[in-house]
């Protein structure tokens, strides 16, 4: 016979919480705005009204704020706990992570009814996290190294004019573009699989990215 204790634990810090949600509203910001620069409509009631130049402005303010969220998590993945430690991102590094990696995986293939429990993100997910801070990162040459083209003598142009270089500009709006979409897919993926982990797992795997705390399920036989 055996018996569960849930245990409350503090995993995620507070620049994990606030880079997450700065992030995401970073996110739909500079979506609508670049949706909107990329097929423009006509919103103003005269061409004084600035309505573009006003739409670039919200969308060139969130990319900064973006930049500098993005940059501060990859910052405290050094300073923060070990759930937030840069190593969670590649557990296929360990053996004990590809362990984890293969037990989640085939849980999501239905191969096992239970769930293996975390106390973090589970393997698969700090995977996809890694993924995507690339995408992160693709999305922030590329849009500075665009942005940069309005001041060729300018430091933006110096740190990101390589791209240009490389990629002609309408290859670097595609990537751009592109890189928006994918990471469309992951934010669905990302609220579904969150949504799953709280229901199977009893873990308040949602509320936690307010809180900070999850519960952890202590088994123990009698």
């Amino acid at each position: 016979m055996s018996s569960q204790c849930k245990f409350k634990r503090y995993i995620w810090e507070l620049p994990v919480r606030w880079s997450h949600w700065v992030n995401a509203a970073c996110i739909v910001i500079l979506a609508v705005t670049g949706l909107f620069i990329a097929s423009p409509a006509s919103v103003g009631r005269a061409p004084s009204a600035f309505s573009m130049g006003w739409v670039r402005f919200v969308h060139f303010v969130a990319a900064y704020t973006f930049t500098v969220s993005v940059a501060s998590r990859v910052v405290w993945s050094f300073l923060g706990n070990k759930y937030a430690a840069w190593r969670e991102f590649f557990p296929l590094l360990t053996a004990k992570g590809r362990e984890k990696t293969l037990a989640m995986l085939r849980y999501y293939l239905f191969m096992d009814k239970e769930v293996p429990e975390t106390i973090g993100h589970n393997p698969l997910a700090t995977t996809a996290y890694a993924l995507l801070f690339f995408l992160y990162l693709l999305m922030i040459v590329t849009g500075f190294s665009l942005y940069a083209t309005h001041a060729p003598q300018g430091i933006l142009f110096t740190l990101f004019g390589w791209v240009q270089v490389v990629f002609s500009t309408q290859s670097i709006r595609l990537i751009h573009h592109l890189s928006m979409y994918a990471i469309f897919g992951f934010v669905v993926n990302h609220i579904y699989s969150a949504w799953l982990m709280d229901i199977k797992e009893h873990g308040a795997e949602v509320s936690s990215m307010f809180s900070g705390y999850r519960f952890t399920i202590h088994r123990k036989d009698d």
